[in-house]
């Protein structure tokens, strides 16, 4: 069966990249692998993708969608947050560019029955890799009301995360929650018919939200993963990063404007004492957002926020 996934923002990514024949480029999240597809034919002839991915299903897709190309990409079954061992593994130090897209596939969505949505009901797991010892129903089954509260607060923006998880522990006593539909329903429960009432997003968007990036250390990995990406630029290369979330987007926001910054001494000082450089400039100041028509074409796309900063000589 076919992988199916429509690149979001594919030829803004590829124009902040700035792809060219010879390049050494990092499509870290391969997907349904439109972006390396698009990246590949501008780095022919002899130029290299690695592709990384951590769901099989994704690196399988993408062994057929780009075996005509194959001496010119590397795939790698992996989270991205091992970017420094999988270059070293390749023997490449430095790359030319690095791009990350951090929304789920249509295929992860609709086919890989996992419960990443509530639109079916599936077994309540979430994760990206099956290797992943914690499902989210671990999660929603033995964390208490404080843990619940904190994850879909601080991980979904849930302003009613108390409610929903005093809810989610009162309903477990009675029988496990194993499923999206079942947890689905318990979250429209907390918060009553008005929840959905006017709104164009389903009741339990935020919480189903919050579990998966729990469950994957979604954050957790993005903070850590730019450092190293930006340690493996090479002078004049380019990362970008396409979120689908606020949480997501402010991380990006705030490492790629640290990484701008020079000295950060406190005002008074009168000689900068901590040495710190500047390191990325920031190519876009202002956050892009997909065009309207590519939101008509694809309605996945809506959130879709890119980010871009090249590396200083």
């Amino acid at each position: 069966m076919a992988y199916k996934h429509v690149p979001v923002m594919r030829e803004e990514a590829v124009h902040y990249l700035n792809c060219a024949p010879g390049k050494r480029v990092v499509d870290c999240t391969l997907g349904g692998a439109g972006h390396a597809m698009a990246i590949v034919e501008r780095i022919l002839p002899d130029g290299l993708l690695i592709g990384i991915d951590q769901d099989y299903a994704a690196i399988k897709n993408a062994e057929r969608s780009l075996l005509p190309r194959a001496e010119n990409i590397r795939l790698i079954n992996d989270n991205f947050v091992n970017l420094s061992d999988i270059l070293f593994s390749l023997k490449v130090d430095e790359v030319d560019g690095i791009l990350v897209d951090l929304g789920l596939s249509y295929d992860q969505i609709e086919s890989s029955g996992r419960g990443f949505s509530f639109r079916k009901d599936e077994p309540l797991d979430m994760r990206m890799d099956p290797q992943n010892p914690q499902k989210a129903a671990d999660i929603v089954n033995t964390f208490e009301v404080r843990g619940l509260t904190r994850i879909f607060r601080e991980m979904g923006e849930e302003r009613q995360a108390g409610r929903i998880a005093r809810k989610i522990v009162q309903r477990r006593k009675t029988a496990s929650i194993e499923t999206t539909g079942h947890l689905a329903e318990i979250v429209c429960q907390a918060l009553g018919p008005k929840a959905a009432a006017g709104k164009k997003i389903h009741p339990a968007t935020r919480t189903f939200m919050a579990l998966r990036i729990a469950v994957n250390r979604e954050l957790e990995v993005l903070d850590s993963f730019l450092n190293d990406a930006v340690a493996h630029l090479k002078p004049g290369g380019r990362i970008c990063v396409i979120s689908f979330h606020s949480l997501e987007d402010r991380i990006v926001k705030r490492r790629f404007n640290d990484f701008a910054k020079g000295c950060q001494c406190p005002p008074d000082f009168p000689v900068c004492a901590c040495g710190k450089q500047p390191v990325l400039k920031v190519l876009t100041r202002k956050v892009r957002r997909p065009s309207a028509a590519e939101i008509r074409a694809n309605p996945m796309s809506r959130s879709a926020k890119l980010r871009a900063a090249e590396k200083l000589q």
